[in-house]
């Protein structure tokens, strides 16, 4: 689908399941995409942004996936840019951040998935560049490390109302997924532009002009598109079709068994694990929360729910 040049770098449509940026200049450079280097049968590649509402609203299906369907498949995360600066998107249908705001809102509500709108109006962002390369200097540090800062990122922005380009909570992210807080501020300031600019041409070379975008590949280079936000079944049966060997992994629906694999969880990430409608969700978490099993934090527009070990 063609897109013009007008359209803004924040335009975020729950319907289409899309974030979507703006026409970038050609710059003649061609990149290949990377080889599949992982040594599982199926790589997905997953062009990505910190503030990607169509992304949040995809973890659920996303984290679902790895649980069925770990042994067969990687995902590598890459940086897609949604948002340079305001100065340089030239977009019309977002006319600044208070726009986002409503955007985020209306997302919240299509998705199930908790979003609060207000960051954009309290604390607004200028460029999802910032938390975009520190995401990369996480990667440069350790894999499943950089997994669990973005995942971080993504709670601060979404729902504690965090201006994630900010460095004082770039550091908190880091400390808490147990990153080597010295060297991320180093890779941050040096080599992790770097990565984060290399990600920036596979997605030209691609042609990715929205997120959430997935490739699905195979050991002899196949690979399958799956574009914008989709239900789970989309997703299982892109892995399916380019790899038919795959088992799904037959995991325990024991909740507090789940919180080990997941920490925090949404609610509708726990109904989509748990393979349960939200009102029955949100009914068994307040029992386990009643139990002192778990905790749940509640925020304007959902609660995050955490998981702490009972003692004895």
């Amino acid at each position: 689908m063609k897109q013009t040049e007008t359209k803004n770098a924040m335009a975020c449509d729950p319907v289409t399941g899309l974030c979507e940026i703006p026409q970038q200049p050609e710059t003649g450079e061609v990149v290949t995409p990377a080889q599949h280097t992982t040594q599982k049968p199926v790589k997905l590649t997953y062009f990505t942004d910190p503030i990607c509402s169509s992304c949040w609203g995809i973890e659920p299906q996303l984290r679902k996936l790895k649980i069925e369907y770990g042994d067969s498949l990687d995902i590598e995360y890459r940086m897609g840019g949604l948002l340079k600066s305001w100065e340089s998107y030239g977009g019309r249908d977002v006319n600044g951040p208070a726009s986002v705001a409503q955007h985020w809102n209306e997302a919240s509500e299509h998705y199930q998935m908790p979003i609060d709108g207000e960051v954009w109006l309290e604390d607004p962002l200028d460029s999802s560049y910032p938390p975009s390369i520190a995401f990369k200097a996480a990667q440069l540090q350790d894999e499943k490390k950089a997994d669990a800062f973005l995942r971080r990122l993504k709670e601060m922005v979404f729902l504690e109302k965090k201006n994630i380009t900010k460095w004082e909570h770039l550091e908190e992210a880091a400390r808490e997924s147990g990153l080597d807080v010295t060297k991320f501020k180093q890779d941050y300031e040096g080599r992790a532009k770097l990565s984060f600019e290399d990600d920036l041409a596979m997605a030209r070379a691609l042609g990715v002009r929205g997120f959430p975008t997935i490739y699905f590949s195979d050991e002899e280079g196949n690979r399958l598109l799956v574009y914008g936000s989709k239900p789970y079944a989309s997703y299982e049966d892109a892995l399916k079709r380019i790899y038919p060997e795959a088992k799904k992994n037959n995991y325990t629906r024991d909740s507090l068994e789940l919180f080990s694999i997941y920490p925090t969880m949404t609610v509708r990430e726990f109904a989509e694990l748990k393979d349960i409608d939200l009102t029955d969700a949100s009914a068994e978490l307040e029992t386990l929360t009643e139990k002192k099993q778990i905790e749940r934090k509640m925020f304007r527009y959902g609660d995050l729910v955490l998981y702490h070990k009972t003692k004895g």
